[in-house]
């Protein structure tokens, strides 16, 4: 979905309906295909007040789902790069491994896969979490013959969403809410 809005309006497409177009697609992609008239039938059971879309809807918006994705539905990942860097590097740290994972785990919260190399995203998260926990691998990093400055620059946007996501309070999500529900 945030490939579709990174090159598409919200106007333009209406997130329920792309939602649920990028469920059936992805169902589809994977081979464990969800009929859409299915995904109708449970949505409107789950959210019977909020859901207006019929099936035609849904096949409908496929196309252009796929049109803006340019019929590409292949994403990498950083787990494969991160399970062969976390090897390479023979860190035998449990605490730092599972610390790297929970790291990349994270970044999917944000759209650095969309915008970074997922090799670069597993290096960051090793950068970081070698720097957690006082690990010193800096030979290990120069022996890649990577651009450490990108690799710090990606590092740099992971601990900014962590920063931002503590300065979000609930006294914060609160107010939001209470300015959202005033307006008609």
């Amino acid at each position: 979905m945030r490939r579709v809005y990174s090159r598409k309006s919200m106007v333009e497409f209406e997130p329920r309906l792309v939602a649920l177009t990028c469920l059936y697609l992805a169902s589809k992609a994977e081979e464990s295909i969800v009929q859409a008239r299915n995904l109708v039938f449970y949505i409107k059971r789950l959210y019977p007040d909020e859901y207006k879309y019929e099936l035609k809807d849904i096949l409908g918006m496929e196309m252009k789902v796929l049109e803006a994705l340019n019929y590409y539905l292949v994403v990498f990942h950083p787990y494969r790069s991160l399970s062969e860097f976390l090897q390479d590097a023979a860190i035998n740290d449990v605490n730092m491994n599972q610390l790297t994972w929970g790291i990349v785990n994270d970044t999917y919260k944000m759209d650095l896969i969309l915008v970074h190399p997922p090799y670069r995203i597993a290096l960051a998260c090793i950068y970081i979490a070698s720097i957690h926990r006082e690990k010193d691998i800096t030979a290990w990093f120069e022996d890649l013959h990577e651009d450490m400055n990108l690799v710090k620059n990606i590092a740099m946007e992971i601990l900014d969403f962590y920063e931002n996501c503590r300065t979000i309070t609930e006294e914060r999500v609160n107010s939001a809410f209470s300015k959202l529900s005033l307006k008609p």
